[in-house]
């Protein structure tokens, strides 16, 4: 069949047999609402709960939202949802369809059909992958950020709430109205705690409206309304034409959805669930009391080992993390890092830190990934207080040197100089610099991750100047 014909139900039967969907994608109907349809839900949730139904059943569908870019209703909605699956093996890639989407919404667009979901008793569980930044957290307090304007746009009333947490919370509202029937709200991002995060942050926006049944509405969300807490891994590199043309001579279809990921996959879940849900636990998802020292180790060392890989292999000049690892250094920086920052987690059962930080180093230079390094280093002002900051100040406050995570930051710092990136601060970072000498740069650098208490710890200011100095950050 020419590949100029696009993935679909009407196309399916033509894709050879090994590389269809498990499950029926036809018996399937929207019990998910997912928040974020990009590719890390396409390659990780999705492929979970597409497990869970074709050994369980249920309908377990997923209606999925983009938030701003209609470039995923674009690509999924001619293929009714279909999209393709390559795992990146070491020794060749295996590429098959998914069936778990059963249509995907723009929030702006199709605002009254999401809200009209998750007011759905037939929805029980709405999942999140959104980012850091989709959160609209005042970084001083980490409630919500009352005075962004479009958190204040969706406070005044907006038909079409702009903001996920907004989104949430007309849901919420929405759902009460019909039947107040249980639902469990998950977040999937790199956040600690994130459960946690995201309940405060919807109670705030529903503590700020101007709506009649507000208390009633908090009562209700007391009861039944579940946030569990989650740990999510699997790294997802962006998708590439050469990706979408490889999934092309595999299915023997044209796929625009197409997504990649790594063999390696993790989800770790708070077993607090409000209502009905996938057996994810099928597709190797673990559920647990606490998830706090799976999320600890993740966002520690794997997430804080990619950043520095990220922001010392750009100063080199590289585009991947397996071409960081095969540096000479590359290996030797990762190890180094992870055994520092191991030193913050407290002892967890069942966590065998050595053995995950060897499975860390086979997964980074897996050479079938080509995981751009730009793409980790997006956003960091966001992701470092957690990834670095967090243990970086414990093993100070114990009185321990951390000369891994200072080199990480006089790494971050020199590429905030030298190569300005994707970030929400951005403008700010650049400013920075604007300041002489380089110790009163790393200082306002500091304040605007948020660590004021950092960025007047003289001496590690002067630390991660002299790495900026020397280029020892670079090593």
């Amino acid at each position: 069949m020419s590949t100029t014909q696009r993935l679909s139900l009407a196309t399916l039967p033509a894709v050879p047999a090994a590389c269809r969907p498990p499950v029926d994608p036809r018996a399937l109907r929207p019990r998910i609402v997912h928040l974020g349809i990009g590719a890390f839900h396409r390659a990780h949730q999705a492929l979970a709960t597409e497990a869970a139904e074709a050994a369980h059943g249920g309908g377990w569908g997923i209606a999925g939202v983009t938030q701003r870019s209609r470039a995923v209703v674009e690509a999924l909605r001619p293929q009714d949802g279909l999209y393709s699956f390559t795992e990146r093996r070491p020794e060749g890639p295996a590429t098959r369809v998914v069936g778990a989407v059963t249509e995907v919404l723009h929030a702006a667009d199709d605002g009254a059909r999401l809200l009209g979901l998750i007011a759905s008793e037939d929805v029980t569980v709405v999942t999140l992958t959104v980012t850091e930044k989709g959160y609209r957290r005042d970084p001083a307090g980490g409630g919500l950020a009352l005075e962004d304007p479009s958190v204040r746009a969706d406070l005044a009333g907006a038909a079409a709430p702009a903001t996920v947490v907004g989104q949430l919370a007309a849901g919420l509202r929405a759902r009460l109205r019909a039947s107040g029937a249980p639902l469990s709200v998950v977040s999937c991002d790199n956040m600690a705690g994130n459960g946690a995060v995201l309940r405060r942050l919807v109670r705030d926006f529903v503590e700020a409206s101007a709506w009649d049944e507000r208390d009633r509405l908090l009562d209700w969300m007391t009861g039944s309304v579940a946030f569990p807490a989650t740990v999510v891994d699997r790294i997802v590199p962006a998708t590439t034409g050469a990706d979408r043309a490889a999934a092309a001579r595999a299915l023997g279809v044209a796929d625009e959805g197409a997504v990649t990921g790594e063999p390696f996959t993790q989800w770790v879940l708070q077993d607090i669930f409000a209502a009905d849900r996938p057996r994810w636990e099928e597709a190797g998802a673990r559920f647990v009391a606490d998830v706090a020292p799976y999320q600890s180790a993740k966002l520690r060392l794997l997430n804080g080992a990619h950043s520095l890989i990220a922001y010392r292999g750009l100063a080199e000049g590289h585009e991947t993390v397996a071409d960081v690892l095969a540096t000479p250094w590359g290996e030797a920086a990762v190890r180094a890092y992870c055994a520092e920052a191991a030193q913050s987690l407290p002892p967890a059962e069942g966590l065998d830190l050595a053995g995950y930080i060897d499975s860390l180093v086979v997964r980074f230079a897996n050479p079938a990934m080509h995981h751009r390094i730009r793409q980790i280093a997006m956003d960091g002002s966001l992701k470092i207080p957690e990834r670095w900051l967090a243990p970086l100040r414990e093993l100070r406050a114990a009185g321990r040197d951390a000369p891994e995570l200072t080199s990480a930051l006089a790494a971050w710092a020199r590429v905030t100089r030298d190569h300005p990136l994707d970030d929400p601060e951005a403008e700010a970072l650049r400013r920075a610099w604007d300041a002489r000498p380089a110790r009163d740069a790393v200082r306002r650098l500091l304040s605007l991750l948020g660590a004021d208490d950092l960025a007047d710890d003289t001496s590690l200011v002067t630390s991660v100047e002299a790495e900026l100095t020397s280029g020892a950050g670079t090593r």
